[in-house]
């Protein structure tokens, strides 16, 4: 029997290895991953900087590492990025399995929390986003594993399971500041496994035991603690309980417990959002039944099973609170809740929970006892739960696949490869917000999104040649919108006249706003050369000169009413014409 049951748990992870395969491998790069690609093609893969950055409160220095590397072996292809999800999910899933044997050995009752974990569509959104998955999946695998050590070293008293714990533990930390819970967890599922036991002083023997794994993890978890607080801006934190209680009872409501019967069955999204569960009331039901009568089950056939419930319930509502904490305002949709991204943790401890509830003593229950047909109710209800489930991965699959970044980047770099053959730079700009917006500054900026391209043109602050790209990534010949205008220059036959040390300012028809600008410069200069230009308020930019008549395009950020135009090179002499400034506009 328990070599057929050890084959049938490698069979399903095999199965969900094929599924979330062709989830992976079926989807593309989607917002925060086009941040790391940003900063991953503008930053040393080694650096403080790059390692430590405070990415919306997260810190993920394994993960800014391992995606960086991936995407620098071959940069904007998807296929690494998918294959590298599938890899962690089957570490995760083996890790899982690892625990769950720990627990109730190759009993056939093990497939129970396994099929849970493997198919739920709770761990759906999560794997398939890769920089969500690059937070998630290594800490899923470690949270797995050290609960795994923890109830060996228990068991058996031996060091080395608290070093390698320890070990994993840290790494799972490198990847999402969330593996802090893991030495909490642990604690609970040895001193859990002690009390259905009917062991005494459970709590202490588990404490006296694991102390091995628990000091050096909480050790390093105060560290850890102490370290985000100097990388993540505090202000991110809010008060705003009500939002919070709000975000809290829809993850319930339209995310766990639907999820429980496989649900949710539909999504819904809106550009450039991620998509939400739109669970309908058929499977909002069948969630509350699922739930109620799992909870009835057990507490029917179980002793000693009630705090085993409350802490599956403790976690389900502490895994969510900090990071609804973080993201709670006015102006926060309750469909972040149904997004279901924040619950992969949640399964794995679910399913390992499940795995210690049924080492319980049994009550006595003839109509449980087994049999025939509890096997064939067992097998049937799971069934249903795994098709059910693969029903909404279908329909997830389908909403995530409506994302315009695929076209875009596949256009972008077939037109940016025949930009580089005029060999003129092209101007810095964004991309189009639907693929991401400005908040993600610099990282919007065709210099950071396509700076691993090698058949590309230089991307600079100034040009001679004005391009873009539109917002399908196609390229097309630009001009500057009229904005504001450039007055006509005072100095007959010259209009503005600027030399060294003798910068000349060039007062616009009415005053912009802060914003990165495009100003088009006609000029006619004596020799070769730079001149730095800039708004009043604003950083200059530096701009070659040619000599003879020519124009130039500059991207100015700042605000102001007032140009200022300085040569830079000895024995320059420039003179300059009225112009528009403006933004960026096809032909």
């Amino acid at each position: 029997m328990s070599v057929r049951v050890a084959r049938i748990a490698v069979g399903l992870i095999a199965l969900q290895l094929v599924v979330r395969g062709v989830l992976a491998f079926g989807g593309y790069f989607y917002w925060d991953d086009l941040i790391l690609i940003g900063r991953a093609g503008t930053q040393d893969l080694w650096s403080p900087a790059y390692l430590f950055d405070d990415h919306d409160g997260h810190v993920m220095p394994g993960g800014f590492l391992l995606g960086g590397v991936i995407i620098r072996l071959a940069p904007l292809v998807w296929a690494g990025p998918a294959l590298s999800l599938v890899v962690l999910q089957l570490l995760a899933s083996l890790s899982l399995l690892r625990t769950l044997h720990l627990i109730l050995g190759w009993r056939p009752v093990l497939l129970l929390p396994l099929v849970f974990a493997l198919f739920t569509p709770l761990g759906v959104p999560g794997f398939a986003w890769w920089a969500a998955a690059l937070n998630s999946l290594p800490m899923l695998a470690a949270l797995a594993w050290v609960c795994g050590d923890a109830i060996l070293l228990v068991r058996t008293q031996k060091r080395r399971y608290a070093a390698s714990g320890t070990a994993v533990f840290l790494g799972g930390l490198l990847f999402f500041e969330k593996a802090a819970v893991i030495p909490f967890v642990a604690f609970a599922v040895v001193a859990l496994l002690g009390y259905v036991a009917a062991e005494q002083h459970w709590l202490r023997a588990a404490w006296r035991r694991g102390a091995p794994l628990w000091l050096p993890t909480l050790a390093l978890t105060a560290a850890w603690i102490g370290l985000y607080l100097v990388v993540v801006d505090q202000q991110r934190w809010s008060t705003n309980l009500a939002m919070t209680w709000d975000l809290l009872q829809r993850s319930f409501t339209h995310g766990i417990i639907p999820g429980l019967a496989g649900g949710p069955w539909d999504w819904q999204r809106w550009a450039p959002a991620s998509p939400w569960g739109v669970p309908p009331v058929t499977v909002m039901v069948l969630g509350w039944l699922t739930l109620a009568v799992v909870v009835a089950v057990a507490l029917a056939r179980k002793r000693r099973i009630g705090p085993v419930l409350l802490a599956a319930l403790g976690y389900a509502v502490a895994c969510q609170i900090p990071i609804y904490l973080m993201r709670s305002s006015e102006y926060t949709a309750l469909e972040l809740a149904q997004t279901l991204r924040y619950l992969p943790d949640l399964v794995v401890v679910l399913a390992i929970l499940a795995a210690v509830g049924l080492c319980a003593p049994n009550r006595p229950s003839p109509w449980l006892d087994a049999s025939t047909r509890r096997t064939a109710v067992a097998v049937a209800v799971t069934v249903a739960f795994v098709v059910s489930s693969l029903y909404s991965t279908s329909t997830f699959l389908t909403s995530w696949r409506d994302n315009p970044t695929k076209a875009y980047l596949q256009n972008a770099r077939a037109a940016l490869a025949t930009a580089a053959e005029s060999g003129a730079p092209m101007l810095d700009q964004e991309v189009d917000p639907l693929i991401l917006q400005r908040v993600a500054f610099p990282e919007n900026l065709v210099s950071h999104m396509f700076a691993l391209l090698p058949d590309r043109p230089e991307f600079a602050s100034s040009t001679t040649e004005l391009r873009m790209l539109d917002m399908a990534g196609r390229l097309l010949d630009a001009r500057v919108t009229w904005v504001r205008a450039i007055r006509p220059g005072p100095t007959p036959q010259c209009g503005y006249l600027t030399q060294p040390d003798q910068p000349v300012q060039m007062p616009l028809d009415g005053p912009l706003l802060p914003a990165d600008w495009t100003v088009e410069l006609n000029y006619l200069a004596n020799s070769e050369g730079t001149m730095l230009v800039s708004l009043d308020e604003g950083a200059p930019t530096r701009v070659p000169v040619q000599p003879g008549l020519n124009r130039v395009f500059v991207r100015l950020p700042g605000a102001g009413d007032t140009i200022t135009v300085e040569a830079q090179t000895a024995a320059l002499s420039i003179c300059l014409a009225a112009g528009p400034v403006g933004f960026i506009a096809p032909v």
